[in-house]
């Protein structure tokens, strides 16, 4: 209980203001969330995915955000690879995207990176360049 006032329903109530701000100025709130996955679970090798894009229902972001992408098509020499909810879904009920964005009918997309990917600065000011300019190209091309 502690943690959930301290952190879960303080952060929810943010990410909902946020959106009700920006859905009270007219304009239509894109929920993008960043996370990380670990590249081996379960005994599993290398997972093979350089970044994983999760959603729910709402494919809005999606399809742009994918083509933006592959204009980058190349990771460390190898071509780029893309979960599509994988390895994680994007529809879990009470999750952000879901509470968020689905019950909201918000174009919504959570990306996760593969933790190894973004271990040194280097990586990280990589990666995070790479998705803020196909976010930026997403939105910009996104069907509403």
């Amino acid at each position: 209980e502690r943690r959930l006032e301290r952190c879960h329903r303080p952060y929810h109530r943010a990410v909902a203001s946020a959106i009700d701000a920006i859905e009270g100025e007219g304009a239509l709130p894109v929920l993008v969330s960043i996370h990380s996955f670990t590249p081996q679970l379960r005994g599993r090798s290398l997972r093979p995915w350089h970044l994983a894009l999760l959603w729910d229902q709402d494919d809005r972001l999606l399809r742009p955000l994918v083509e933006a992408l592959m204009a980058e098509p190349e990771v460390g020499g190898e071509p780029l690879c893309i979960g599509d909810n994988e390895p994680y879904t994007g529809a879990l009920a009470g999750d952000c995207m879901n509470q968020h964005g689905t019950r909201r009918g918000l174009p919504h997309i959570l990306i996760e990176v593969r933790n190894d990917l973004i271990a040194v600065p280097e990586g990280q000011a990589a990666w995070g360049g790479r998705l803020a300019r196909a976010v930026q190209v997403a939105v910009g091309q996104m069907v509403v």
